[in-house]
């Protein structure tokens, strides 16, 4: 197979021919021809570990117009088409062997899903080159991580690659035998302005069977970037079969008392406070979206999957999020995307400073007032704007943590959601059962702006990963019971919710989840004692007032405190239903489901009797 692709030696500089003879996988190999063949570039580049080719990869994108110079030096920006600004749904499919139906999932028969995609993939690259990474899915020589290989025509998207995981060339060169994931994209062709234009046959397809993604037609960093949440896809269905964890989750450290750090990972959607809470100014980072976790030695540990952060922008401002404001502010390497642009400077939704009148942003020159097509006032920059940036620019980043071959040990795990009228804004499950399926199955979250689609709708979000789930979700749920099973130190399971609000008025600040964090660090070490609900384990006051104290330096009242945890019984026993109702149309649903579910309904029922609809914590103690 070498031979074919060194038959193609007009493709090849001479320095490319020197990276390819190197390779002695043939996987690779057969990969790399097969799509040469089908995509015909003009051109192939193979990305090294080298500082050379990482260069070389960023001043092409620069050259290609894919992303433009901003007035600090490191920083740089991108714009999608203005409908190419979140994941698409509709367009997003897995394919399976016979075109099995699968909840909630966009499915569709494996054969006629590749043949689609390729045929609009075929010749896609003449007059470009093929760009060909090979990189680490978590710490390189680590046992938890995996290896991957992107195929993409777009500087940028190799670019966002490479900023946010470890290039692993060499790791391919000393095992010829290695498997791989496979990441294969294509921008397609694109208007004046760099950016995608052929929207209708945009197509993000998931080749399970073969560890494969193909996307065409788009730009959008999480359809396109391969390693992201395009491998995230492949990772769930190879953790289901072999008993792990593939999660749609941040790693941190929380500082607790005598110097002790406890590791808790973190499941929310996007844009519900996932990446602000793993960069609370005073813990670790360790990492903000994606983990690997596996048990070893009865624990449950985990790596962060990747080395940087493509995070949401909007919103983000010095006051609220001061550790994610120096890293982006500093004069380290950042990418922009679709945010406003004027003079040179960045702009975007509720940063906290004044935004211009007009500049350039995702939907060409702008000005206040703009329209688009279907008459929607068009913002400064898209609710869905982004930056892309590498972990070495955070303060208080936890280095050790980030390349731990064997991962961390997990002391507790979180799920959150966008709920404006049912969950507290903290409680711990009753046991490791309760938490996978009450808190982490049982979420449900008020839609955002970083998938294609209407805002503000409430929707089922089991574990934050429906976007992304690739599997059945009973025999997901399945293994997620089965891994705590053989656990002999279970991670504590808590139920987080920053959006709590009463006569529309948000009852938390957004920085209150560092006390939050703090309170389910000390449950972990059994510090501290807890009130029992229905529901699950809630903070005592006592414990609350000298931690907003200590952590906020805020005096935190008993008016505050009864307001945030009442126990909204009506509101949780309507939503228990509602999960239960989800889960029978679900065949293959765990019986532990409806027994969990059934027991907190009889317990919240049982409450209702006694103390009505609403009952204040005060009440439950």
């Amino acid at each position: 197979m070498k031979s074919s692709i060194i038959s193609k030696r007009e493709l090849f500089p001479s320095s490319e021919i020197k990276k390819i003879d190197l390779l002695q996988n043939q996987k690779i190999l057969e990969f790399i021809s097969h799509y040469i063949d089908l995509m015909e570039p003009s051109s192939i580049f193979l990305v090294t570990d080298s500082r050379e080719d990482y260069e070389y990869i960023r001043r092409k994108s620069l050259e290609e117009g894919e992303e433009r110079q901003l007035a600090v030096k490191m920083h740089t920006y991108h714009f999608d088409n203005y409908y190419d600004q979140a994941r698409d749904k509709e367009n997003t499919k897995i394919l399976t062997p016979n075109g099995e139906n699968l909840p909630f999932i966009n499915t569709m028969e494996r054969s006629a899903g590749i043949a689609e995609v390729e045929g609009l993939m075929k010749g896609i690259m003449r007059g470009r080159t093929m760009i060909i990474g090979f990189f680490s899915l978590g710490p390189k020589d680590s046992p938890f991580s995996m290896k991957g290989v992107q195929i993409t025509d777009s500087y940028y998207v190799m670019h966002s690659d490479m900023m946010l995981y470890r290039t692993d060339f060499d790791y391919f060169v000393r095992n010829p035998g290695a498997d791989f994931l496979r990441f294969v994209h294509s921008q397609g062709e694109v208007d004046t302005r760099k950016v995608s234009k052929n929207l209708k046959n945009r197509r993000i397809y998931f080749d399970l069977d073969g560890n494969r993604s193909l996307s065409v037609n788009t730009q959008y960093a999480g359809n396109t970037v391969g390693p992201k949440k395009l491998a995230f896809r492949i990772t769930i269905n190879r953790a289901l079969k072999e008993g792990w964890l593939s999660e749609h989750m941040f790693l941190m450290g929380v500082n607790g008392s005598g110097g002790r750090i406890t590791y808790l990972t973190g499941a929310f959607p996007s844009a519900c406070g996932k990446t602000s809470t793993s960069m609370i100014p005073s813990e670790k980072i360790v990492g903000d979206d994606l983990v690997f976790i596996k048990e070893d030695r009865g624990k449950a540990r985990a790596i962060n999957v990747e080395n940087g952060v493509f995070g949401i922008i909007d919103g983000v401002n010095e006051d609220d999020d001061a550790k994610l404001w120096n890293a982006i502010y500093s004069d380290r390497e950042v990418i922009f995307s679709n945010v406003l642009v004027h003079n040179g400077e960045p702009f975007w939704n509720g940063m906290g400073v004044d935004i211009p009148d007009s500049g350039e942003n995702h939907s060409g020159i702008w000005k206040r007032g703009n329209k688009d097509a279907e008459g929607n006032e068009i913002t400064p920059s898209h609710k869905n704007a982004r930056f892309t940036i590498s972990l070495d620019s955070f303060d208080g980043l936890d280095r050790e943590a980030l390349e731990a071959k064997e991962g961390v040990v997990v002391g507790g795990m979180i799920f959150g959601g966008r709920d404006s009228d049912t969950w507290p804004p903290v409680c711990e499950s009753l046991n490791w059962n309760h938490g996978v399926i009450n808190k982490g199955a049982s979420i449900e979250s008020e839609t955002t702006a970083a998938t294609l689609g209407k805002t503000g709708v409430r929707t089922f979000n089991p574990m934050s990963i429906m976007e992304f789930m690739s599997v059945d979700l009973g025999k997901y749920v399945r293994n997620y019971l089965d891994f705590g099973a053989k656990l002999k130190d279970k991670p504590l399971i808590f139920a987080v919710n920053y959006f709590l609000k009463e006569n529309g008025k948000f009852l938390n600040e957004k920085i209150d989840k560092a006390v939050w964090l703090k309170w389910m660090e000390k449950r972990i070490h059994g510090e501290i004692g807890a009130v029992l609900t229905p529901i699950g384990y809630i903070p005592k006051y006592e414990d609350l007032k000298p931690l907003f104290k200590s952590v906020l330096n805020k005096d935190y009242t008993v008016k505050e405190y009864e307001e945030q945890f009442r126990i909204r019984v009506a509101k949780l026993i309507e939503k228990d239903v509602r999960i239960k109702e989800i889960y029978k149309g679900i065949r293959t649903t765990p019986a532990e489901v409806f027994r969990e579910l059934d027991e907190e309904i009889g317990r919240l029922k049982k409450l209702k009797e006694e103390k009505g609809d609403s009952v204040s914590p005060v009440a439950q103690m």
